[in-house]
């Protein structure tokens, strides 16, 4: 059947002109544009300089490539239709005795790997063993990570695997160093020195054991875009081969015991470009480096962004954590691990740990998302999005390469000078909330009580900041926490008037938990009396030109000093207002500025 059958084709050209006419029917007649300006305003900018065009048009004689070879975009081959990826869920709880029963209930319940942070800041080393009592090691792959002691958390896990005496050829998971990775997290100098045993470890006994898991989540918690971070996993990945190599470790043999471990956000097609961007690149420097083909295909455990995750409104964690696990899923991950909705405030429950599970087991069973492999290649849009990520990460990573590297780029701080440029643009679309969170800087819960959860414990280190996209907005909401702050709002006229700025407003305010306190103005001549620093009044054009005048009036002579307006000032003619309230501003500003006003505390300070 050809649905497209008996339409006229139209061009790139005629698209765009078409789409201007739809443009500019809501703009004035200062600011209508042509074709070009109508692709530009609909075109979005995401940090890092990567645009995504509002339309793709197919690439005739585009070569997709196949699926387990060069240069692996596609994936590192057909995927099992009874298990399509690693279902992997993490554990940190320093309960030895949690951690054990959390981990038997993931594995009968759905998990088919386990992943355990160990140190002072989750498991520690001596209750490995403990924790993996219940653990079939010949069935279920086990992998550490740390960022204290790594080296530590290895020996625990070869420990924790000899004891169960089974063949070691058998065993499947990771030895977790990652020592450049350490440095970026706790700084100082990372002291690759166990490397090479570690490697020799792998190869001479657990022959299906990585020694080494490139995490670049910690270069995505301080801020970097998406092309950032494949550039700096690159670079950490091609330094240890380097050294390896100096160790007497030939390529091939380090690529084998090697894997990376990326963000995957609730940008599906950024997540599902970032892996396939991520293997192209990778493939590229096993080419140049000779190492055989079979052996050039990255392994990737993607992980739901913990810098997407918010404290207020966690429930639509569920929404994002879902959205990821889905990009990471057609992006050809290996093993994906869903954070639990209540991750950001603390450990996990039983029940989020259960969600976060199901989350990955029924997108694995029911969506067929894996069924197919690269179930996202030949779409123009993410062809041409995975170019622009390897392109532009290939870039950098030629430059920090020329420059030493990336420990060399963490002492000189030219990778946090880029992090935190890139941080910056991106803090400046949140506060303006052309980046919205919802539930959070958009459609707040209204009267949240937060929930609690047992903290993690919290390293000092000086290293690269970690900061999710939420804080700011989070800060504005403990100003509040203490105790009711209220704000008058005049919604002028009839309800079809005052509706839609009045929604706006009140939601506006929630982000900060402000109360509105909205008190309907219908008549000039009966204006209830309302007193405080500031007031909000918010109406349509003819809402305003109707009661703004006496509103303002009054309130100016009850002593509210700062009256806003929802919208234009200049729909109120003559009348004149301290400031205007409406889209596209800077809301965390706004925000702080007005909570300083009503009286409330600084974030932390005691009530």
């Amino acid at each position: 059947m050809g649905l497209a059958a008996g339409f006229p084709r139209t061009s790139p050209d005629e698209w765009a002109q078409l789409a201007a006419g739809v443009v500019n029917k809501s703009r004035p007649e200062d600011r209508k544009v042509d074709a070009a300006g109508a692709r530009e305003a609909l075109t979005s900018h995401l940090p890092g300089g990567v645009d995504i065009d509002p339309i793709y048009w197919p690439q005739p004689g585009t070569a997709l490539g196949l699926p387990g070879a060069m240069p692996f975009t596609r994936g590192r081959g057909p995927r099992n239709p009874d298990l399509p990826w690693d279902l992997r869920q993490l554990h940190d709880d320093p309960d030895a005795t949690v951690s054990r029963t959390a981990v038997l209930a993931d594995l009968e319940r759905g998990v088919s790997s386990v992943w355990l942070h160990v140190g002072a800041d989750g498991i520690a080393a001596a209750d490995v063993s403990e924790v993996l009592t219940d653990v079939q090691v010949d069935l279920a792959p086990v992998v550490v990570s740390s960022v204290d002691d790594q080296p530590a958390a290895a020996a625990a896990l070869v420990a924790a695997w000899e004891a169960k005496g089974v063949d070691p050829a058998v065993v499947r998971g990771s030895l977790g160093h990652d020592p450049i990775g350490q440095a970026a997290v706790r700084g100082g100098t990372p002291d690759l020195g166990a490397l090479a045993g570690a490697v020799a470890t792998c190869r001479d006994r657990f022959t299906g054991v990585r020694a080494i898991t490139v995490d670049s989540r910690v270069h995505h918690d301080a801020g970097a875009s998406d092309q950032d971070e494949i550039a700096l996993a690159l670079a950490t990945a091609l330094e240890y081969v380097r050294h390896l190599s100096d160790a007497g470790v030939e390529p091939a043999e380090s690529f084998r015991r090697i894997a990376f471990r990326v963000a995957a956000t609730a940008d599906q097609f950024a997540t599902i470009a970032k892996l396939r961007a991520l293997r192209r690149t990778w493939a590229r420097i096993g080419e140049v480096l000779e190492v055989p083909e079979a052996d050039r295909g990255a392994w990737i455990h993607a992980v739901t962004s913990w810098r997407m995750q918010t404290r207020t409104d966690p429930w639509v964690n569920l929404l994002r954590d879902t959205i990821a696990c889905f990009g990471a899923a057609a992006g050809g991950a290996d093993a994906i691990t869903v954070l639990p909705y209540d991750h950001a405030l603390g450990l996990p429950t039983a029940f989020s740990r259960r969600v976060a599970r199901n989350t990955q087991s029924l997108l694995a069973s029911e969506s067929n998302v894996a069924r197919v492999a690269d179930p996202a290649g030949g779409s123009a849009y993410v062809e041409s999005l995975t170019d622009q990520l390897a392109r532009a990460a290939w870039s950098w990573f030629g430059d920090l390469d020329a420059a030493g590297g990336a420990t060399a780029g963490l002492a000189s701080g030219a990778i946090a000078e880029r992090l935190a440029a890139t941080r910056a643009e991106r803090d400046e679309a949140l506060a303006t909330r052309a980046q919205p969170i919802t539930g959070t800087s958009t459609f707040p819960l209204a009267g949240e009580t937060l929930l609690e959860r047992t903290a993690r414990a919290q390293l000092p280190g000086e290293g690269l900041p970690r900061r999710r996209d939420a804080e700011v907005f989070e800060a504005l909401r403990e100003r509040t926490a203490a105790g009711d702050v209220s704000i008058p709002v005049l919604a002028l006229g009839a309800a079809r008037e005052h509706t839609a700025r009045l929604g706006f407003v009140s939601n506006l305010l929630g982000v900060a938990g402000i109360r509105p306190d909205v008190v309907e103005v219908t008549d000039a001549d009966a204006i209830p009396a309302q007193s405080g620093p500031v007031a909000i009044i918010a109406s349509s054009a003819k809402g305003y030109a109707a009661l703004a005048e006496a509103s303002v009036a009054s309130l100016r002579a009850a002593g509210v000093e700062r009256i806003l307006v929802a919208g234009s000032a200049k729909e109120l003619g003559d009348t004149t207002v301290d400031a205007e309230v409406r889209d596209g501003m800077d809301v965390v500003t706004f925000l702080d500025d007005l909570l300083t006003t009503l009286g409330a505390p600084q974030a932390g300070a005691q009530a």
